[in-house]
């Protein structure tokens, strides 16, 4: 990281910061779908951003789940937004932001926005972040929350000289840059992690006596209901191998409930936003009145969550002790296989979890038909040979996690102080 002079200031100081209307500093571009129905449209290989690409607090969008063709680019309203532009999210879940790290398309439901001679786009990234409260507080719309291109118009900013943007976005970008690191070393991990296990546990490639794979060496299988094993393997319900139970919420009006409580308590929400399949904070805790008052219940260190119904099949293992509300299917397991391998077994069958949901408004999968479903239970020598190699991957994913979520709080904390001109910063000296 750069080095940096800080100065507290009760006012803007000596230099000038310049109020604008927002829309005058900004150019602001409008997206498009090309029609769906058109396959020629589709599958090609211009990235097309919607809100679910950048719906997270990354800084940078890489990638998108849709892509466009040259003929989709050209026959719709879309428009290529280029690398290091802005893209905002304006209907539904408004105010998403996240900057571009290669060229893309993208749709109706967000704007591009590209910084004129006033600031840079770097600086504007971080304008946007501290002022989206504003731009939340202008929504309209009956159905879904919007913002117009008139949105910027009613936001007034105010921006120092490019020379100390560069200043402030050298030094949040610095840390951002961490976070993002750490979540690509995470990642990496968590495949290395996937890779054994698959080459372990379904393609039967473990290290046999000689230390040779069982399988391609001439290792002796015999069939099971889950179809080849191998010999001296079994096939077990989840409900023989480890404790499952639900959760539950204390009542919300009830402040005893809520009100300085200390213990974690999980949601789907707090699954879907996870960096890594580690559990160790929540959006919300209760308090132990208010665990002890509801079907909540208190979850060792280690124990493997699952979100059980609307965002079916997204897993975690805990950090630390913590409950859930009733949206999850919790699971501690007895010693005949770990913790680490039934997550890993429990990603490898989202498919079969999905096909036993049901429900007319979201899927669920209950309890009974989760604990019948089958799998496969190795040697407790083998588990102990992965679970040891595993700790020290999950332990470092851990430890990024942590540093990531420090450096986030440094970065939130310092955002308003920079972004109003309240600490003021200058170059290397």
């Amino acid at each position: 990281m750069n080095n940096y002079c800080y100065r507290e200031k009760t006012d803007l100081g000596s230099t000038i910061w310049k109020k604008f209307r927002l829309s005058d500093i900004i150019e602001i571009i409008g997206g498009g779908t090309p029609k769906t129905t058109v396959k020629e449209y589709w599958d090609g290989d211009i990235p097309w951003l919607s809100v679910v690409d950048f719906n997270n607090d990354n800084r940078l969008v890489y990638k998108t789940e849709k892509s466009i063709t040259k003929k989709g680019l050209m026959e719709s309203s879309t428009k290529i937004l280029r690398k290091g532009q802005i893209i905002i999210s304006a209907r539904g879940t408004v105010g998403e932001i996240a900057q571009l790290a290669i060229d893309m398309a993208f749709n109706q439901s967000c704007y591009g926005l590209n910084g004129k001679k006033e600031i840079t786009n770097d600086f504007l990234y971080y304008l946007l972040k501290y002022n989206i409260s504003d731009f939340k507080k202008r929504t309209h719309g009956s159905v879904f929350d919007t913002i117009t291109k008139k949105t910027f118009d009613q936001l007034f900013v105010k921006v120092p000289s490019i020379q100390e943007q560069n200043h402030i976005t050298n030094l949040l970008s610095s840390l951002d840059d961490k976070i993002e690191l750490n979540r690509r070393m995470n990642a990496t991990l968590e495949q290395i992690v996937q890779a054994i296990f698959k080459q372990w546990f379904i393609d039967f490639e473990f290290p046999d006596e000689n230390g040779q794979p069982y399988k391609s060496s001439g290792g002796e299988m015999v069939e099971s209901e889950l179809g080849e094993i191998p010999r001296g393997w079994e096939v077990k319900a989840i409900g023989d191998i480890c404790k499952t139970s639900g959760g539950g919420t204390p009542k919300t009006k009830e402040p005893s409930y809520w009100e300085d409580g200390d213990i974690f308590w999980a949601t789907p929400t707090d699954m879907t936003s996870l960096k890594s399949p580690i559990i160790f904070d929540t959006s919300r805790k209760i308090t132990e009145e208010g665990l002890n008052k509801s079907s909540a219940k208190l979850l060792p260190i280690g124990s493997v969550l699952m979100t059980s119904r609307a965002t079916l099949g997204y897993f975690a293992i805990t950090k630390v002790p913590i409950c859930t509300n009733q949206g999850f299917i919790s699971m501690v397991c007895d010693g005949e296989v770990s913790n680490y391998y039934l997550l890993h077994t429990l990603k490898n069958k989202v498919d079969l979890i999905e096909n036993l949901a049901s429900g007319s408004t979201y899927l669920e999968i209950n309890k009974s038909s989760f604990r019948s479903i089958s799998i496969i239970k190795p040697p407790s020598s083998l588990i102990e040979k992965f679970d040891n190699f595993v700790k020290l991957i999950y332990d470092k994913i851990y430890l990024y996690e942590l540093e990531s979520q420090n450096l986030s709080l440094i970065r939130d904390e310092l955002l308003p102080k920079l972004m109003s001109g309240k600490i003021r910063i200058s170059g290397e000296l």
